[in-house]
């Protein structure tokens, strides 16, 4: 063991400064120096270029891992072992190295530290955790416990991967309290005894009252009370948004447990944050005060983007690439149909049959194809297919003959051979396996003479698996090469993995947010067949997941932004963008999502009733009077590229915004929740909008006018997608549009980022109180007008507009900071008809097998 080494593990443990001083005394000065610069430099490697964080002002205390770390090296060995690319546990290494440099330096005599890690769903939280516990054993942390989830299957689950990648490596460093088939139980020997220097305890326990009050009891002894006041513990909260936030028995139990510990860092992980940012930070609760961090994105993750797409967010723009729209993965199911797949919610699920209805019958072939094709491929790794059409255990039941009577229907049709049939399964490989190309992956497609010969055996060899909290016949991966189609509920729709899920047929209904992300079992990771996976949804549902995409991207870049401001969660919240028929999460707790902020912002319309000629006119009719109105009272400048009215009073923007309407897919640009945040800044302090500038574009267009001004129509072709009756347009404004009356230059304005547009306008000497109205005459026709908008690189590709009669689009900008000037947004109404009960607190009820 190097010098070097001692002086850093010193270091890291006791801060720079105490180890210069330990040192000074047997070492030369020159080489006290280097080490500390040494130290400093690989202090400073953590840090800088890591994922983005809001912190708290914790010290730079943490070097990243050293030569003699014991856990984190074994742990870096096996992965190599496991033959993981060095990319991939350089960036496991990296940000968990993040992770724990936020936390407090662990030589304090006490601390409360709460932090929170977002990753995604299905990305591998895991392995970052039991990195960030590895490396947490490594500076002395001397007990570990783990909070996963409310379920068995989780438990066991995250239990075998720390087994397999801690305690298995160093088995005589670690002294574990769990074990795969057992949870937390009253212990034989006292807690005092195990927290010893030699040993790092562990204990993965469910978050279950009856388990959480045995691990407390254990802990709050005199003895051990005693013993944790001088050790370092580690709580990690896995799913840290179900059941810990806002329940009446698990979130006081967690709490009672973290104050039973001088000196415990908690750490939240979780790929759907709602909850827990909306906790009361005034209250002693478990509001990530030290730190929020975004997990990198992991390559070849398949997340809500690259399946359903996402909208434009505001500082995306028409010049740039704009957002995905996703790969042509997702197949419709008619909402008509869905009453034929599950009774409605006040409808008794005794004696229900599900109807194998068209696009079912579909969707299971196609998993066979799928699998058929991973095998000719020489990928004999699992293949599930999941079916959730319901909670209800008896709606389950009743899909396990109709499954196997296709099953055994398919089989005897292809033992016969008839060419009829092989048509059928030819045509719909031909028809799949072209929508989704197999070279946008580097991969050759296989054609279907290649598949067929294993179609046989992978349909024989499907077990038809009915997944919940009553069944027996779980789901189990132990036996090589497993081929299951899984029927559930709760037990397959959060943190548990489905290995190797290609097919989902997904019509259960959902309220939040939160739970909707959780439940798309099929984000993750597809190596080898990234262009088989498929998904059966309603329209309603394939929207939703749309949404939360631009909702999950505009959270990330929330707190992205706010750790470019060295901003802390307790300045400022994560704003989370609302829908009108979502919850953004049902777990609220004190602090309400009430209050929304256009400070700093640019919005656009992006959605059109392009049909509705009554529609289409009265938004013209509105514009037309704005622009007449605003040159009555102000000087048109001619800008090229539009004309610009400045010294628009406000009543004209109010009276425009109540009269324009907005597509209700567009729940961020209710105009009047505008006119409200509008109001409210005319009385604030100092006041503010009271003047505006309105600009009409000049397109690209035939000539045209609005208002009186001669201008030229935009061109903006729509999306080809599956809504008809709307016209989705994608992405509105150019960046430089935000800027029309900031005295910039379009290739001026280009050359800025978002930030720095918004940073002009609060700096500008005029524009800094003053709002930004511009309006867009877009033609009917609006054929798409270059390669990327006829749809060469985009699903679906580009088509003409097609509107009744000229479009309006509205794009406006706000002035002001992010963290301040907010109003109460009350226009959020959830409709909970006809969906099942989701509440925590019951399934933690009803479910014995995990009260056991």
């Amino acid at each position: 063991m190097s010098l070097y080494t001692v002086f850093a593990d010193w270091a890291r443990r006791h801060g720079v400064e105490a180890a210069v001083a330990s040192f000074s005394d047997s070492l030369p000065e020159e080489m006290v120096d280097k080490f500390r610069g040494q130290f400093e430099a690989d202090r400073a490697k953590v840090q800088a270029g890591g994922p983005p964080i809001i912190t708290a002002g914790s010290d730079d205390w943490y070097s990243g891992p050293g030569e003699a770390d014991r856990y984190w090296l074994a742990l870096k060995d096996q992965f190599k072992t496991d033959k993981w690319p060095d990319e991939r546990i350089s960036s496991v290494d990296h940000s968990s190295s993040t992770v724990v440099a936020h936390t407090p330096r662990p030589d304090s005599s006490t601390w409360d530290s709460k932090g929170l890690v977002v990753g995604y769903v299905q990305s591998g939280k895991t392995t970052n955790f039991t990195a960030v516990i590895a490396k947490m054993a490594d500076v002395r942390y001397r007990l570990v416990i783990v909070l996963s989830g409310i379920h068995n299957g989780l438990r066991r689950q995250t239990q075998v991967r720390l087994d397999q990648y801690l305690k298995d490596l160093n088995p005589d460093r670690w002294m574990t309290l769990t074990g795969e088939t057992q949870d937390f139980v009253a212990q034989t020997i006292e807690a005092s005894a195990a927290l010893s220097e030699e040993k790092t305890v562990l204990a993965v326990v469910k978050k279950n009252a009856a388990v959480l009050d045995k691990l407390i009891r254990w802990l709050d002894k005199p003895n051990s009370r005693k013993a944790l006041a001088s050790a370092p513990v580690l709580i990690i909260d896995d799913e840290a948004d179900q059941a810990s936030v806002a329940t009446g028995r698990i979130n006081p139990l967690i709490r009672k447990l973290l104050n039973l510990m001088p000196r415990c860092t908690y750490v939240g992980y979780t790929a759907t944050p709602f909850a827990n940012v909306f906790i009361d930070p005034t209250q002693e609760d478990l509001y990530p005060k030290s730190f929020i961090l975004n997990l990198p994105r992991p390559d070849g993750y398949f997340g809500p983007e690259k399946i359903f797409g996402r909208d434009a967010v505001e500082w995306e723009t028409a010049d740039e690439q704009g957002p995905p729209d996703g790969y042509d993965m997702v197949r419709l199911v008619a909402e008509e149909d869905v009453p034929l797949l599950r009774p409605g919610s006040k409808e008794s699920a005794d004696g229900f049959t599900p109807t194998m209805i068209d696009e079912l019958v579909t969707a299971v072939r196609w998993f066979w194809l799928a699998t058929a094709a991973r095998r000719a491929r020489g990928d004999d790794g699992h293949s599930t297919m999941l079916i959730h059409t319901s909670v209800k255990i008896a709606v389950h039941e009743s899909y396990r003959d109709p499954l196997r009577w296709l099953q055994k229907q398919t089989v005897a049709s292809l033992t016969a051979g008839s060419p009829e049939v092989l048509d059928e399964w030819r045509n719909l490989w031909e028809k799949e396996s072209s929508r989704v190309p197999a070279e946008d992956f580097d991969r050759n497609q296989n054609t279907f003479d290649e598949v067929l010969p294993y179609l046989s055996e992978v349909i024989a060899t499907t077990r038809v698996v009915l997944d919940n909290y009553r069944s027996q016949d779980r789901l189990d991966y132990s036996d090589p090469s497993v081929v299951a189609i899984a029927v559930g509920g709760n037990t397959l729709s959060r943190g548990l993995t489905l290995e190797g899920l290609v097919v989902s047929f997904f019509v259960r209904g959902a309220t939040a947010y939160d739970t909707l992300l959780q439940m798309g079992r099929w984000f993750g990771y597809r190596t080898g067949y990234e262009d088989l996976p498929r998904i059966w949804m309603t329209p309603s549902l394939a929207a939703a997941f749309r949404h939360l995409a631009t909702v999950e991207h505009e959270m990330r870049d929330d707190i992205d932004r706010y750790q470019r401001e060295n901003l802390t969660p307790s300045q400022v919240a994560v704003r989370i963008r609302t829908h009108p028929s979502l919850r953004i999460t049902a777990k609220l707790g004190a602090a309400q999502p009430a209050f929304i902020s256009y400070a700093g912002r640019r919005l656009q319309t992006r959605y059109f009733e392009h049909r509705d000629s009554d529609w289409l006119d009265s938004n013209r009719q509105a514009a037309e009077n704005l622009v007449q109105e605003a040159v009555r009272h102000g000087q048109v400048e001619d800008l090229g590229a539009a004309r610009l009215i400045r010294d628009v009073p406000v009543s004209l923007v109010k009276t425009f915004l109540s009269r324009y309407q907005v597509h209700e897919d567009s729940p961020d640009l209710e105009p009047s929740l505008m006119v409200k945040y509008v109001d409210r800044q005319l009385t604030s302090d100092p006041p503010s909008l009271a003047m505006w500038s309105v600009a009409v574009v000049t397109g690209e267009g035939g000539d045209a006018r609005l208002g009186g001004l001669d201008i030229k129509y935009s061109i903006r072709s729509r999306l080809n997608d599956h809504h008809a009756e709307r016209a989705d347009i994608k992405t509105l404004m150019s960046k430089q549009d935000r800027a029309l009356d900031l005295g910039l230059t379009a290739s001026q304005a280009r050359a800025k980022s978002e930030s720095e547009l918004v940073a002009l306008r609060n700096s500008h000497p005029v524009c800094h109180d003053r709002g930004l109205v511009v309006l867009y005459l877009i033609d009917p026709t609006s054929e798409p007008v270059n390669q990327q908008q006829s749809g060469a690189s985009e699903h679906p590709p580009r088509t003409a507009l097609g509107a009744a009669q000229p479009v309006v689009g509205l794009g406006i900008t706000f002035p002001g900071d992010v963290r301040t000037k907010s109003i109460q947004a009350t226009h959020v109404a959830v409709d909970l008809t006809d969906v099942e009960s989701e509440n925590v607190d019951e399934a933690l009820g009803i479910d014995t097998e995990d009260l056991i």
